[in-house]
Protein backbone atom coordinates (compact mmCIF):
# COMPACT_ATOMS: atom_id res chain seq x y z
CA UNK A 1 0.00 0.00 0.00
CA UNK A 2 1.54 3.38 -0.74
CA UNK A 3 2.53 5.96 2.04
CA UNK A 4 0.11 7.91 4.05
CA UNK A 5 0.63 11.39 4.96
CA UNK A 6 -0.25 12.26 7.99
CA UNK A 7 -0.32 16.08 8.23
CA UNK A 8 0.66 18.52 11.43
CA UNK A 9 -0.79 21.83 11.47
CA UNK A 10 -0.29 24.30 14.29
CA UNK A 11 -2.23 27.95 13.74
CA UNK A 12 -4.24 29.14 10.56
CA UNK A 13 -3.67 32.14 10.24
CA UNK A 14 -2.54 35.18 8.83
CA UNK A 15 -1.93 37.37 11.46
CA UNK A 16 -0.34 35.02 14.24
CA UNK A 17 2.25 35.70 17.27
CA UNK A 18 5.87 35.81 16.24
CA UNK A 19 6.74 32.75 18.15
CA UNK A 20 4.52 30.35 16.23
CA UNK A 21 4.64 32.04 13.01
CA UNK A 22 6.97 29.90 11.06
CA UNK A 23 4.67 26.76 12.36
CA UNK A 24 1.47 28.64 10.84
CA UNK A 25 -0.26 28.36 7.50
CA UNK A 26 -1.68 31.52 5.89
CA UNK A 27 -5.87 30.78 5.80
CA UNK A 28 -5.99 31.32 1.84
CA UNK A 29 -3.41 28.72 1.95
CA UNK A 30 -4.97 26.71 3.90
CA UNK A 31 -8.33 26.34 2.26
CA UNK A 32 -5.89 25.89 -1.28
CA UNK A 33 -4.55 22.47 0.19
CA UNK A 34 -8.00 21.46 1.54
CA UNK A 35 -9.03 22.21 -2.21
CA UNK A 36 -6.20 19.83 -3.48
CA UNK A 37 -7.13 17.11 -0.86
CA UNK A 38 -10.64 17.20 -2.36
CA UNK A 39 -9.77 17.52 -5.75
CA UNK A 40 -6.97 14.98 -5.93
CA UNK A 41 -9.96 12.43 -4.18
CA UNK A 42 -8.23 11.81 -1.29
CA UNK A 43 -10.22 10.42 1.95
CA UNK A 44 -9.62 12.41 5.22
CA UNK A 45 -9.30 9.97 8.17
CA UNK A 46 -9.01 10.69 12.17
CA UNK A 47 -6.12 9.26 13.53
CA UNK A 48 -8.01 6.59 15.66
CA UNK A 49 -9.54 6.04 12.30
CA UNK A 50 -6.23 5.27 10.57
CA UNK A 51 -5.15 3.35 13.45
CA UNK A 52 -8.52 1.31 14.49
CA UNK A 53 -7.81 -2.24 12.18
CA UNK A 54 -10.18 -1.25 9.98
CA UNK A 55 -8.68 -1.54 5.89
CA UNK A 56 -7.12 2.21 4.61
CA UNK A 57 -8.76 3.83 1.87
CA UNK A 58 -6.03 3.68 -0.86
CA UNK A 59 -6.47 7.30 -0.91
CA UNK A 60 -6.05 8.60 2.45
CA UNK A 61 -5.04 11.21 4.26
CA UNK A 62 -4.62 11.82 7.88
CA UNK A 63 -5.09 15.87 9.10
CA UNK A 64 -4.12 16.81 12.79
CA UNK A 65 -3.70 19.89 14.76
CA UNK A 66 -1.47 20.67 17.87
CA UNK A 67 -1.57 22.70 20.68
CA UNK A 68 -5.39 24.39 20.36
CA UNK A 69 -4.99 27.90 18.66
CA UNK A 70 -8.21 29.82 18.36
CA UNK A 71 -8.20 29.51 14.71
CA UNK A 72 -8.77 25.82 15.41
CA UNK A 73 -12.29 26.61 16.05
CA UNK A 74 -12.57 30.11 14.49
CA UNK A 75 -11.45 28.87 10.74
CA UNK A 76 -9.97 25.21 10.29
CA UNK A 77 -12.95 23.65 12.04
CA UNK A 78 -15.82 25.06 9.67
CA UNK A 79 -13.57 24.94 6.54
CA UNK A 80 -13.25 21.37 7.13
CA UNK A 81 -16.59 20.25 7.96
CA UNK A 82 -17.73 22.51 5.08
CA UNK A 83 -16.24 20.02 2.95
CA UNK A 84 -17.24 17.31 4.74
CA UNK A 85 -13.67 16.41 6.13
CA UNK A 86 -12.24 14.85 9.52
CA UNK A 87 -9.40 15.69 11.69
CA UNK A 88 -7.59 15.26 14.27
CA UNK A 89 -6.89 18.06 17.19
CA UNK A 90 -4.53 17.70 20.00
CA UNK A 91 -4.92 19.98 22.85
CA UNK A 92 -2.67 21.22 25.24
CA UNK A 93 -5.12 21.51 28.21
CA UNK A 94 -3.04 23.65 30.54
CA UNK A 95 -3.61 26.19 28.04
CA UNK A 96 -7.35 26.54 27.45
CA UNK A 97 -8.06 27.84 30.69
CA UNK A 98 -8.54 31.19 31.77
CA UNK A 99 -5.18 31.30 33.19
CA UNK A 100 -2.84 29.67 31.05
CA UNK A 101 -1.06 26.51 33.01
CA UNK A 102 1.47 26.06 29.51
CA UNK A 103 4.90 26.68 29.16
CA UNK A 104 3.43 27.59 25.19
CA UNK A 105 4.20 31.48 25.19
CA UNK A 106 0.56 33.61 24.68
CA UNK A 107 -1.47 33.25 21.87
CA UNK A 108 -5.22 32.95 21.27
CA UNK A 109 -6.23 30.10 22.10
CA UNK A 110 -9.77 27.64 22.45
CA UNK A 111 -11.58 27.24 25.53
CA UNK A 112 -11.59 23.76 27.07
CA UNK A 113 -15.63 24.06 26.89
CA UNK A 114 -15.00 24.34 23.20
CA UNK A 115 -13.93 20.85 22.78
CA UNK A 116 -17.31 20.03 22.30
CA UNK A 117 -17.68 22.23 19.71
CA UNK A 118 -15.09 20.60 17.77
CA UNK A 119 -16.37 17.27 18.05
CA UNK A 120 -19.84 18.68 16.65
CA UNK A 121 -17.50 19.82 13.11
CA UNK A 122 -16.44 16.24 12.83
CA UNK A 123 -13.08 16.86 14.59
CA UNK A 124 -11.67 14.14 16.69
CA UNK A 125 -9.90 15.17 19.96
CA UNK A 126 -6.51 14.49 21.72
CA UNK A 127 -4.32 15.05 24.30
CA UNK A 128 -1.29 17.03 23.65
CA UNK A 129 0.01 17.21 27.37
CA UNK A 130 -1.24 19.88 29.80
CA UNK A 131 1.84 22.30 30.24
CA UNK A 132 3.64 21.39 26.94
CA UNK A 133 6.95 19.93 28.26
CA UNK A 134 9.68 17.89 26.19
CA UNK A 135 8.74 14.78 27.78
CA UNK A 136 11.67 12.61 27.18
CA UNK A 137 13.61 15.38 29.43
CA UNK A 138 11.43 15.41 32.71
CA UNK A 139 11.37 12.98 35.21
CA UNK A 140 9.47 10.31 34.67
CA UNK A 141 6.83 10.92 37.66
CA UNK A 142 6.41 14.65 35.63
CA UNK A 143 5.57 12.70 32.83
CA UNK A 144 3.02 10.74 33.72
CA UNK A 145 1.22 13.39 35.31
CA UNK A 146 1.44 15.12 31.89
CA UNK A 147 0.41 12.17 29.88
CA UNK A 148 -2.02 10.82 31.92
CA UNK A 149 -4.11 14.05 33.35
CA UNK A 150 -5.23 15.83 30.30
CA UNK A 151 -6.68 12.51 28.95
CA UNK A 152 -9.19 12.80 32.59
CA UNK A 153 -9.70 16.33 31.90
CA UNK A 154 -10.68 16.06 28.20
CA UNK A 155 -12.71 12.86 29.08
CA UNK A 156 -14.63 15.24 31.95
CA UNK A 157 -15.50 17.61 29.17
CA UNK A 158 -16.42 15.44 26.81
CA UNK A 159 -17.70 12.55 28.11
CA UNK A 160 -16.30 9.68 26.29
CA UNK A 161 -12.70 7.98 26.55
CA UNK A 162 -9.94 9.93 24.77
CA UNK A 163 -7.47 7.08 23.07
CA UNK A 164 -5.42 9.63 21.13
CA UNK A 165 -2.22 11.52 22.61
CA UNK A 166 0.67 13.64 20.54
CA UNK A 167 4.16 14.38 22.13
CA UNK A 168 4.57 17.84 22.23
CA UNK A 169 7.43 18.92 19.50
CA UNK A 170 7.06 14.86 18.21
CA UNK A 171 9.45 14.15 21.57
CA UNK A 172 9.23 10.63 23.32
CA UNK A 173 11.75 8.12 23.94
CA UNK A 174 10.87 4.11 24.91
CA UNK A 175 9.94 5.07 28.54
CA UNK A 176 7.57 7.91 27.51
CA UNK A 177 5.92 5.50 24.86
CA UNK A 178 5.26 3.18 28.22
CA UNK A 179 3.67 5.98 30.01
CA UNK A 180 1.40 6.57 27.15
CA UNK A 181 0.37 3.30 26.84
CA UNK A 182 -0.28 2.84 30.26
CA UNK A 183 -2.57 5.65 30.40
CA UNK A 184 -4.57 3.89 28.26
CA UNK A 185 -4.15 5.94 24.67
CA UNK A 186 -4.35 3.44 21.83
CA UNK A 187 -2.62 5.42 19.75
CA UNK A 188 0.39 8.61 19.45
CA UNK A 189 1.83 10.99 17.25
CA UNK A 190 5.72 12.03 16.97
CA UNK A 191 6.36 14.27 13.91
CA UNK A 192 9.60 12.94 12.27
CA UNK A 193 8.99 15.02 9.16
CA UNK A 194 8.24 11.65 7.35
CA UNK A 195 5.76 9.75 5.62
CA UNK A 196 3.23 7.23 7.22
CA UNK A 197 2.68 3.08 6.08
CA UNK A 198 0.46 0.67 7.60
CA UNK A 199 3.88 -0.87 9.33
CA UNK A 200 4.38 2.76 10.86
CA UNK A 201 4.82 2.25 15.29
CA UNK A 202 0.78 3.14 15.91
CA UNK A 203 2.76 5.22 19.22
CA UNK A 204 5.04 6.91 17.59
CA UNK A 205 3.04 7.70 14.27
CA UNK A 206 5.46 10.08 11.69
CA UNK A 207 3.87 13.43 10.53
CA UNK A 208 4.62 15.67 7.98
CA UNK A 209 4.88 19.51 9.83
CA UNK A 210 3.28 22.29 7.81
CA UNK A 211 5.25 25.70 7.61
CA UNK A 212 3.88 28.83 6.28
CA UNK A 213 7.00 28.20 4.23
CA UNK A 214 5.73 24.96 2.37
CA UNK A 215 4.96 24.80 -1.13
CA UNK A 216 1.99 24.28 -3.56
CA UNK A 217 4.46 21.30 -4.88
CA UNK A 218 5.54 20.21 -2.01
CA UNK A 219 2.11 19.77 -0.42
CA UNK A 220 0.98 17.73 -3.46
CA UNK A 221 3.74 15.46 -3.29
CA UNK A 222 3.21 14.49 0.20
CA UNK A 223 -0.67 13.66 -0.60
CA UNK A 224 1.25 11.21 -3.51
CA UNK A 225 2.84 9.63 -0.79
CA UNK A 226 6.42 11.62 -2.34
CA UNK A 227 8.66 13.50 -1.40
CA UNK A 228 9.95 12.34 2.03
CA UNK A 229 11.08 9.37 3.71
CA UNK A 230 8.50 6.30 5.11
CA UNK A 231 8.50 5.20 8.50
CA UNK A 232 9.23 3.32 10.27
CA UNK A 233 12.98 4.00 9.94
CA UNK A 234 15.68 3.43 12.57
CA UNK A 235 16.24 6.63 15.05
CA UNK A 236 19.43 8.33 13.86
CA UNK A 237 22.47 9.54 16.15
CA UNK A 238 21.70 12.87 15.31
CA UNK A 239 18.35 12.12 17.11
CA UNK A 240 20.06 10.75 19.70
CA UNK A 241 22.18 12.89 20.52
CA UNK A 242 19.58 16.07 20.99
CA UNK A 243 17.73 14.12 22.94
CA UNK A 244 21.05 13.26 25.25
CA UNK A 245 21.71 17.34 24.97
CA UNK A 246 18.51 18.13 25.89
CA UNK A 247 18.20 16.21 28.57
CA UNK A 248 21.51 17.35 30.08
CA UNK A 249 20.39 20.94 29.87
CA UNK A 250 16.94 20.06 31.73
CA UNK A 251 19.31 18.45 34.12
CA UNK A 252 21.29 21.23 34.75
CA UNK A 253 18.35 23.80 35.18
CA UNK A 254 16.43 21.59 37.90
CA UNK A 255 19.97 21.16 39.38
CA UNK A 256 20.36 25.08 39.63
CA UNK A 257 17.05 25.33 40.77
CA UNK A 258 17.50 23.17 43.91
CA UNK A 259 20.68 24.91 44.43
Amino acid sequence: MRPIPVLAYHSISDDPPSWIAPFTVRVRDFHEQLARVQAGGYTTLTVAQLTGGDPVPERAVVITFDDGFADLLGVAAPALAAREMTATAYLTTGALGPVSRSLLPPAPMVRLDQAVALEEHGLEIGAHTLTHPQLDSVPLATARREIAEPRKVLEDTLGHPVTGFAYPHGYNSHAVRRLVREAGYLSACAVKNALSSPADDRFQIARLTLMSTTTPAEFSRWLAGEGARVAPFPERLVTKGWRAYRRGRALLRRLDKAS
